[in-house]
């Protein structure tokens, strides 16, 4: 099943005619394209996903020179459509209409892209939200609980979190909801403070400069 025409159209469009679209943005419409190909054969989004999760992880990351055949624009569509056709032959229709119609774009390079931006997709649907929390030490099964309880509340559905053990911090956390950080570390609480003495420091030697200079003036 090939993915909705206006969508390929308003991908191939932002692809050739806007210099300013971004791998992001492109990406974002053929992965909406998919969720829509998915809501026509009444398939479960995160079903697809699995299938997709599955053709990255054992086709491209096991064999990467098929990541580099399907990327160049040296090996011919057609071979592409052959390859799909003879070697993936236990992919759903969905999934296949999705490679095919990524062939025929020319953005078989956006497999990873796509992907990233479905699963991202699903998130929003299902009212998930993806944080990142870097610690200086890893969390105990407790901490980590009563966090999640406060993010659910912070972000407003269902924190999809993933954390990262940063042995340079100086204690504390740093929660990355999006673009928004919430950093309550001690390192930058350090930074902070030394920062607002320095701007106390010279905001006393401005005034006494501009109190010498009024003595003067007298």
């Amino acid at each position: 099943m090939p993915l909705n025409i206006n969508s390929e159209q308003d991908a191939q469009y932002a692809a050739e005619f806007n210099a300013d679209v971004t791998r992001e943005q492109l990406a974002e419409v053929y992965a909406e394209a998919l969720a829509g190909a998915c809501e026509a054969k009444n398939l479960p989004l995160e079903s697809l996903l699995e299938e997709y999760d599955s053709f990255i992880e054992d086709v491209f990351n096991k064999y990467p020179k098929f990541e580099t055949v399907f990327s160049s624009i040296m090996v011919p569509t057609e071979e592409k459509l052959r390859m799909i056709r003879d070697i993936f032959k236990g992919i759903s229709e969905v999934f296949n209409g999705f490679l095919n119609t990524l062939t025929r774009r020319g953005r078989l390079e956006l497999l990873r892209d796509i992907n990233r931006q479905c699963h991202l997709l699903n998130n929003r649907k299902k009212g998930r939200v993806p944080v990142l929390i870097s610690t200086a030490t890893p969390m105990d099964d407790q901490t980590s609980s009563n966090l999640v309880d406060q993010l659910r509340q912070l972000v407003g559905g269902e924190p999809e979190i993933r954390t990262i053990v940063d042995p340079d911090m100086v204690g504390g956390i740093i929660v990355r909801v999006g673009d928004t950080v919430y950093d309550a570390s001690i390192a930058t609480q350090l930074k902070k403070v030394r920062q607002q003495m320095i701007d106390r420091s010279a905001h006393e030697i401005q005034s006494r400069r501009d109190s010498f200079r009024n003595t003067e003036g007298n």
